[in-house]
């Protein structure tokens, strides 16, 4: 019994209830034998063991199972750590990294230098780590320690962020280089004619002029479609409400889009019935009209442009611009639709493109919950195919 702990109210109240007994009548002998041993069974009967230290690996098994089912449906990826080695890795974070994962070393299946770095911080913290479930993923990862065996890590995709930001300093520096090149131009010749003053020939101010005079022109159609750009991007999500007759509206834009000196060379297919969508209509007119200068500026001409509407499957209305022009290369296909996106730059600022056209017209045509399609065939011509719904002739 040496260096065990006396249990001193144990013994008190085994004499207390010694005195109860006397006092009820039971003979000293038979109480002081019950007394006896009640005082030693302190000592011979061990005291019971916490469930947690009789089983430490059984209470370590349901802590990672309560642990498991805690953060299993998180929407973020989640890892618990038991010092470096994955334990427990719930199902957003089996999908972003993979099921190997669980029982490796994080620094092993993490394999970034920032993601190492920050396992090996005592605390934790938080770091960025690029590349991780792609060559331009980019995860913000944080280390939360639990205790002094185990830790969580919580991953965040910000790829998407990223993306938007990277889009947006390069439509910053495109826009910048856009606006750039026709004010050089302006300020160039500006000057020249304040420096040669009434010395300069008349013929070569006149040149100068003019020259002047296109690259305003040019700088305010930028100006125009950049305000323009940014107005159908502000409202994309909104869905217009107004009901829309698109055979006038059609006609009326394709004229207005090829201007006098070029609508002999439209030709317009209208359909028997009109058709109606919901939709606004000085946006819709854009469109409209963006596609056939495009075509008539892109196309031969010396050929037609043809501009159809009809009422397709599914209650789609389907407008189709088509030029007879040299056609584009199919690898140009999916960028067309991208700020300043140019297949041959000179040739597009020389008929006066911005590059902002058919980055327009998908906002209009994504506002309308409709869908954009362009075919284009090398020798034969570029058709754009525009679907937006029909009201439906229940309402």
């Amino acid at each position: 019994m040496s260096g065990s702990r006396i249990p001193f109210a144990g013994i008190a109240l085994a004499a207390v209830c010694g005195v109860v007994l006397i006092s009820s009548g039971v003979g000293i002998g038979l109480t002081l034998a019950l007394v006896g041993v009640w005082i030693l069974s302190f000592w011979l009967v061990p005291p019971p063991i916490p469930e947690m230290q009789r089983m430490p690996e059984e209470g370590m098994q349901i802590t990672r199972s309560g642990m498991r089912d805690l953060i299993e449906h998180s929407g973020l990826p989640l890892l618990l750590l038991d010092n470096n080695r994955i334990v427990v890795a719930n199902g957003n974070a089996r999908e972003a990294i993979g099921k190997h994962i669980v029982g490796q070393d994080a620094r092993v299946a993490l394999r970034h230098p920032a993601a190492v770095d920050l396992l090996s911080r005592p605390g934790g913290g938080s770091v960025t780590v690029q590349g991780l479930t792609g060559p331009k993923s980019n995860w913000q990862m944080t280390s939360q320690q639990i205790d002094d065996r185990y830790s969580l890590i919580e991953l965040i995709n910000r790829t998407s962020e990223a993306d938007v930001s990277r889009a947006h300093t390069d439509f910053v520096a495109n826009a910048s280089h856009e606006l750039r090149t026709p004010l050089a131009s302006i300020i160039g010749y500006m000057e020249t004619l304040e420096d040669e003053g009434a010395s300069i020939d008349p013929k070569q101010a006149e040149k100068f002029y003019a020259t002047v005079l296109r690259e305003a022109r040019r700088l305010q159609t930028l100006v125009d479609d950049l305000m323009s750009l940014s107005r159908v991007e502000a409202e994309k999500h909104d869905q217009p409400r107004e009901v829309v007759l698109l055979g006038p509206l059609v006609q009326s834009a394709a004229r207005d889009g090829a201007g006098a000196d070029r609508f002999d060379r439209v030709e317009i297919e209208m359909p028997d019935g009109d058709l109606s969508v919901r939709g606004d209509p000085r946006q819709l007119e854009q469109l409209v009209r963006n596609l056939v200068d495009n075509a008539l500026k892109y196309g031969d001409k010396d050929q037609p442009v043809t501009v159809s509407l009809e009422h397709g499957q599914r209650d789609m209305a389907i407008l189709t611009v088509r030029d007879r022009g040299e056609g584009i290369a199919r690898e140009h296909l999916p960028h067309l639709t991208r700020r300043f996106y140019r297949t041959d730059p000179g040739r597009s600022r020389a008929a006066g493109g911005t590059g902002l056209g058919l980055a327009i017209c998908k906002h209009i045509v994504e506002r309308h919950r409709g869908r954009l399609d362009i075919d284009s065939t090398r020798g034969r011509g570029t058709t754009v195919t525009v679907r937006i719904p029909l009201i439906p002739s229940a309402e």
